[in-house]
């Protein structure tokens, strides 16, 4: 017997319907976070669709020159801890990585690409940090009290 969605019995007809919804649904919810590193749509994924957690603490430590607590704060509000997290903003930009580097500086940081890394992302970090010589650059700086 030939399958067609003629043959299908209503229940079963309704459940299909139902599974392609919710395979719609995951599908749309899954691309535009890229997996759940882009809090908001995304129209691509700059550091890909994988979550990849960090230790901030261990990360910040990895340069001097700055306030580690206000780096610890800065890192965990940008990203919690995530390499891969990625904001796309209004003006068509992207900030990815744990302190979300805003794609501005791609080309002067990391050769023109995504920091998607530890080791770029923090090159790029500390970049920024020294053209401002404080964590002004970040709008977390507020919250975190570490702006001067």
């Amino acid at each position: 017997r030939k399958f067609t969605l003629q043959n299908l019995s209503p229940s079963s007809m309704k459940l299909l319907l139902l599974v392609l919804g919710v395979c719609a649904v995951l599908s749309v919810a899954l691309a535009s976070t890229c997996g759940g590193n882009c809090p908001k749509d995304c129209p691509s994924c700059p550091c890909g669709n994988t979550v990849q957690k960090t230790d901030i603490t261990q990360a910040c430590q990895q340069y001097k020159g700055w306030n580690q607590k206000c780096c610890e704060c800065i890192a965990q509000h940008e990203s919690g801890g995530d390499l891969h997290a990625a904001h796309y903003n209004t003006d068509g930009s992207y900030d990815v990585g744990l302190w979300q580097i805003n794609s501005v500086h791609f080309k002067s940081c990391n050769g023109g690409q995504a920091p998607c890394d530890l080791a770029s992302n923090l090159k790029c970090a500390i970049a920024v940090f020294q053209e401002g010589k404080n964590f002004g650059p970040w709008t977390t700086c507020g919250p975190c009290n570490c702006c001067h």
